[in-house]
């Protein structure tokens, strides 16, 4: 019983699942400012707050913060857009955004 609540106590994005991010996305897991890293990081938040949800229908709040969320990754994205095209591209084809 004890072990089910760790487990369920246990956050979603972990500081190890970050760095896992932030490698996969960015120039090394340390770089946490680059616009590539900051984008994968709202995307994987955004699909799990999606899941949420669609599981909690009536949760506003969260739908409000998925609303935010969405409106910074869309910011990032077109300063991306704005600054270096390829860039922009390669991460949009990466994470397998539309547009």
């Amino acid at each position: 019983m004890h072990q089910q609540l760790i487990n369920k106590n246990k956050m979603y994005l972990d500081k190890a699942k970050k760095e896992e991010i932030f490698e996969k996305n960015g120039n090394g897991k340390t770089d946490t400012g680059s616009a590539e890293s900051q984008i994968a990081l709202f995307t994987y938040r955004i699909q799990h707050l999606t899941e949420h949800v669609k599981r909690n229908h009536k949760d506003f709040v969260t739908t409000r913060s998925l609303t935010q969320l969405v409106g910074k990754r869309r910011a990032l994205l077109n300063y991306l857009y704005d600054r270096d095209i390829e860039r922009y591209r390669a991460i949009v084809k990466k994470l397998g955004l539309r547009k």
